[in-house]
């Protein structure tokens, strides 16, 4: 997993070309404006699903990690803090293919709080839990790059 912020886009440009192409694209493009559901870039190599929905607590939460896509988050708006742990250091559950779903069951190893140009991109053995409150619940807009990996 990395953590950063847009603002330093100078220091990541060792990042694979699909990264680098999700940070061209908001560049380019004003996210806070789409709206919410998924926008295609690339066909299925590339896109992007706009989400907003209120935090919680994260026993309301859900772990997820994928294996065909990397996750790109880029805060829009709000705060929202996202659970970690390696996927090994979970309890996995059945794949789900067509929706690219690892269910994972367990605790966190650690978090990131993301604020407005903060992202966090997760490879497949990243675990995440998302949607997590900071302090109080929090209604947020997000931007959520898949690239194809697989």
């Amino acid at each position: 997993m990395i953590f950063g912020n847009i603002g330093d886009l100078q220091d990541y440009s060792y990042l694979e070309k699909g990264i680098l192409e999700c940070f061209a694209y908001a560049g380019e493009h004003d996210l806070k404006l789409y709206e919410k559901g998924s926008h295609e870039i690339d066909g299925d190599r590339l896109f992007v699903n706009i989400v907003e929905y209120e935090t919680t607590t994260s026993e309301e939460r859900f772990w997820e990690a994928h294996r065909q896509y990397l996750d790109l988050h880029l805060m829009l708006d709000g705060t929202e803090q996202i659970d970690l742990n390696f996927i090994d250091n979970l309890e996995q559950g059945d794949f789900v293919d067509k929706d690219d779903f690892l269910p994972l069951e367990g605790d966190s190893n650690s978090h990131v709080v993301l604020r407005n140009g903060d992202f966090l991109i997760c490879y497949p053995k990243d675990g995440h839990r998302t949607a997590v409150q900071v302090k109080q619940p929090e209604k947020i807009k997000k931007a959520i790059f898949k690239i194809r990996i697989a």
